[in-house]
């Protein structure tokens, strides 16, 4: 009895390292965005390593509309077809799985707003913060793989 106790006591470290070790502490994959109002599932985004570091992310699918194109943008992504679009960019990894400095562009309107970001429920989940000011709006990703 006193063995099977040892036993059992030694092999808690080792499967408390394994379910850290399972744990995502990259934001690089394909994540679930929702929409703000409804809730219902949105886009299916790509996170990648960029130029420098930095890390954004790219449309790879509608799930809401399948041609959908931003008539809301300005400039160079006016009336692009939003699958490939990219909507978030140069964010700067931080520790403990944060984010910042970077921009994020919100399709609904077709606005820029500098950006954080944070990883959560041990990378299950990445939350994108747009800010004006002092005042932010979070919207919380759901990782696909």
């Amino acid at each position: 009895m006193r063995i099977k106790s040892i036993i059992a006591l030694l092999a808690l470290p080792l499967l408390a390292a394994s379910f850290a070790a399972s744990a995502q502490d990259s934001a690089v994959g394909r994540w679930k965005t929702y929409d703000e109002d409804t809730g219902k599932p949105r886009l299916i985004v790509e996170v990648y390593e960029a130029k420098g570091g930095t890390y954004a992310a790219k449309v790879l699918d509608t799930l809401y509309q399948p041609n959908a194109v931003c008539t809301d943008c300005t400039g160079d992504k006016k009336g692009k077809p939003v699958k490939g679009m990219v909507i978030m960019w140069g964010q700067k990894p931080g520790s403990g799985g944060s984010f910042s400095g970077g921009q994020v562009l919100k399709l609904a309107n077709g606005k820029t707003y500098k950006s954080k970001a944070q990883l959560q429920d041990g990378g299950s989940k990445f939350e994108v913060s747009g800010c004006m000011g002092p005042v932010c709006k979070k919207q919380v990703w759901t990782r696909e793989n």
